[in-house]
């Protein structure tokens, strides 16, 4: 995974620095504005480095550290994929972001474990989805079960988690919620979704992961706040997450919705999915030859 310089070039300007004084500050904010890092978030990092005044390692280990800590602070970042099989995996994200490439992606994460996935298409508003998520089914290796386009979603989901425990399968990833209509109108589906998984597992879907572009910085952030407030996303997955991406928007999105990153897409292939980590996320944003 590379990033562009924005970043190794704040290190170089940092580099020595003990204390943060004001042409540093002001250097500073318009480098991380530049690397689309949101302004409240800017300002945040910017007041913990006037806090410390003088950080044992300088002011660049200290921006460092203050990073670190802002992308921890969401909680735990391991995917939850359930007490008891099968476990239930829904993901949730606008046309367009990269979704059903990620749910390909995790599934073949799981596969490559040993674990069994069954795919389910209950994003059955429009064809294209079902077929573009069998196509990768079949890429993968994993039973899909699908409707007709237009079919009730949670009719959908039931049968696949009836399936998935039918056969002693370990996980049911569902592609869901591909549009923002109305927030009252995808509210009310995804409820009707949950209770189809109780009904078929016993207890709620085990995590409901939030995909988003990367690359369309702030915009991201806003489209993250317009899902969160009609359904319960408990990680997020950032897509295209390679060199065209901005760093700086992971570090926005943890601080201004306070959900984990859990995932990161960082390229094309199957296997460019990866758990996210804060403290190699940050060393990557800030070395050398990156």
């Amino acid at each position: 995974m590379r990033f562009p310089g924005v970043f190794r070039n704040i290190a170089r300007r940092l580099a020595g620095k003990t204390i943060l004084d004001a042409s540093t500050a002001e250097e500073l904010e318009e480098a991380l504005l530049g690397a689309d890092v949101g302004f409240e978030t800017v300002e945040k990092l910017l007041k913990g480095l006037e806090d410390s005044s003088a950080h044992a390692g300088g002011v660049q280990a200290g921006l460092r550290e203050s990073i670190v800590g802002l992308l921890s602070s969401g909680g735990a970042a391991a995917v939850n994929e359930g007490r008891e099989k099968p476990g239930v995996i829904f993901v949730a994200g606008v046309n367009g972001v990269g979704k059903t490439t990620t749910i390909a992606k995790l599934a073949h994460f799981y596969k490559k474990q040993g674990r069994e996935v069954l795919l389910s298409a209950a994003d059955t508003f429009r064809a294209a989805a079902i077929d573009q998520l069998e196509i990768w089914a079949g890429r993968v290796g994993a039973p899909i079960v699908k409707h007709k386009p237009g079919a009730d979603p949670a009719a959908v989901v039931f049968d696949s988690v009836s399936a998935a425990r039918a056969r002693g399968m370990d996980l049911v990833i569902v592609d869901t919620a591909g549009r923002l209509h109305t927030r009252q109108n995808l509210m009310e589906e995804l409820k009707k979704i949950t209770r189809s998984v109780e009904k078929a597992n016993g207890r709620p879907p085990d995590e409901t992961l939030l995909v988003l572009d990367a690359t369309t910085g702030q915009n991201a952030v806003a489209q993250a706040r317009e899902f969160m407030n009609a359904i319960p996303v408990t990680g997020l997955v950032l897509a295209k997450m390679d060199s065209s991406a901005r760093g700086g928007t992971v570090i926005s999105i943890m601080d201004e919705l306070g959900v984990p990153v859990k995932l990161i897409g960082t390229g094309e292939k199957l296997d460019d999915l990866e758990v996210f980590d804060p403290g190699k996320f940050v060393e990557m944003l800030f070395e050398e030859g990156g």
